[in-house]
């Protein structure tokens, strides 16, 4: 029998949340978020150094239990090449955010609490095997960063949790709908996403399909979020707290588009192919207008959640273009695989670029209650470890070669340009991007010193761990991204090879 170890690591910080929840003294609480996040990571580490690529459509660190038969819905968990490197990245992420809260006195046995349970709701996302545990895990990570940004946010906090809930609460009835559409047109019916992905039983329906992978596509363009859906961003990342925004960004964002590539690619590739220009249209609007309108802001906080619109546009044009490569070919086969690679990539490395930006708009937040770009200035000289970090992390943002942003959008556009050439006008968002972040970085560290640099601390050796934490694996992929792409290049083979069908 197969040891439970994935169900360990996503159902350990649910439950050290709920002890958290008894009268534990807040340096115990802080101590203790840290540790299991750390935990959490090291087992990460090992199943990392355990896995080796199973056969065709299988998972590794499998389980499955009975858990609502009557239904076909089952407890049933695994991984494979493309879940593994998220699931890695969601723990460092996790770590970081301890860390950088491990002095912070609002409430912390209580966030504590809340940030291991979604901890737990993200993992489980990525671990799912089964639709209605996927939905389970996708629902409840709503209600954990709702909580987050209502209870610890600043600003319009209220306002902009709530607008984030409507939205992608009913983004996720879209989603819902779509699942019951799978299992109803499944026989026997199942909610088993292999069984669905080994025989996807819309296959050949038509319309049916087609109209089935719009609802799923509905719901997870919201949590994505690409353009016109992407209004709930913005202020959510602005009013939440720096940890809360890390989060979002890096990771809950990831589950829109992860369900693209676990759930839309593999079960309807029929419908798939009809929807695959809307989606290519798609990302390239959502990259050209998340940099345009990156570019115009004065907020740092808000270019950065900008710039998360831009980046998951590039997601979506890779996973159209996917959609449009023909199925005889084998270079159009190489380049599907490529571009489903790159997507992959790119969720990665924007989790650890941009949770590091989101926390570095925290240092200037604890210091200054302020994300006007236009008051700083001259930061180079009196926060050089802050810059540093500033500056390698909006190099990573921007696409620099080596770092991990450069390997990610070079797959995406070598596989998705093969297929769709008309996408290279998504090329000018990578431009647009490095304006933008050339921009952010001049006014904030360049110049005279502005009325808010004035006494403005250098990064505390706490803060520098937790953005490096997020930093090392971007460079290091970056230099050799070998590790990770042998990870993930034979998983994206095979749903490549899903989506000929």
């Amino acid at each position: 029998m197969t040891p439970p170890v994935l169900s360990v690591l996503v159902l350990f910080p649910a439950l050290c949340a709920a002890l958290l929840l008894l009268p534990v003294p807040d340096r115990i609480a802080r101590i203790a978020f840290v540790a299991v996040t750390a935990a959490e990571l090291a087992l990460v580490a090992g199943m990392w150094a355990a896995y080796d690529s199973p056969a065709s459509g299988a998972l590794a660190f499998e389980q499955q239990l009975s858990w609502l038969p009557q239904v076909g819905a089952s407890y049933h968990v695994g991984l494979d090449g493309l879940s593994l490197p998220l699931v890695a990245m969601t723990t460092l992420v996790f770590l970081a955010c301890a860390v950088f809260v491990l002095a912070e006195d609002d409430r912390p046995r209580l966030q504590a609490a809340l940030f291991l349970a979604l901890e737990t709701t993200c993992l489980g996302v990525f671990a799912a095997a089964d639709l209605v545990l996927f939905f389970l895990f996708f629902d409840l990570s709503i209600v954990g960063m709702y909580l987050s940004i209502h209870g610890w946010g600043h600003g319009d906090r209220r306002r902009s949790a709530l607008l984030f809930f409507l939205y992608t609460f009913l983004g996720s009835l879209a989603l819902l709908l779509g699942f019951i559409g799978l299992y109803v047109a499944s026989d026997p019916h199942t909610f088993d996403m292999v069984a669905l992905a080994a025989d996807p039983p819309l296959q050949g329906s038509g319309t049916t399909g087609v109209l089935v992978l719009g609802a799923v596509l509905l719901g997870l363009a919201v949590k994505t979020p690409v353009v016109p859906f992407h209004t709930w961003l913005p202020p959510a990342h602005t009013d939440a707290p720096a940890i809360g925004s890390a989060v979002l960004a890096a990771v809950l964002l990831k589950l829109g588009t992860y369900g693209l590539v676990r759930i839309a690619m593999p079960m309807f590739p029929d419908a798939l192919r009809s929807w695959a220009v809307a989606l290519v249209v798609i990302g390239v609007v959502s990259a050209l207008w998340g940099a345009l309108a990156a570019l115009a802001q004065t907020d740092l906080k808000r270019m950065v959640a900008y710039s998360s619109v831009n980046h998951m546009g590039y997601v979506v044009l890779a996973v159209g273009a996917a959609g449009l490569v023909g199925a005889g070919s084998e270079n159009g086969a190489a380049a599907r695989a490529t571009a489903i690679s790159g997507a992959v990539t790119q969720m990665v490395s924007h989790g650890l670029l941009t949770g590091a930006l989101f926390l570095l708009a925290g240092v200037v937040w604890r210091r200054t209650r302020d994300y006007d770009l236009d008051a700083y200035g001259g930061l180079a000289g009196l926060a050089p470890r802050f810059s540093a970090l500033l500056v390698v992390a909006a190099l990573g943002s921007l696409g620099l070669p080596g770092l991990s942003g450069f390997v990610a959008e070079l797959q995406i556009f070598a596989g998705g340009l093969a297929t769709a050439p008309w996408a290279a006008v998504a090329l000018l968002g990578i431009l647009l991007m490095t304006a933008t972040m050339l921009r952010a970085v001049q006014r904030l560290l360049t110049g005279d010193v502005g009325r808010l640099s004035v006494g403005f601390a250098d990064v505390t050796p706490r803060e520098w761990v937790s953005v490096g934490l997020l930093l090392a694996p971007a460079v290091w992929w970056g230099l050799a991204p070998r590790p990770l792409l042998d990870v993930l290049e034979p998983a994206a083979s095979v749903v490549a090879d899903l989506v000929a069908r």
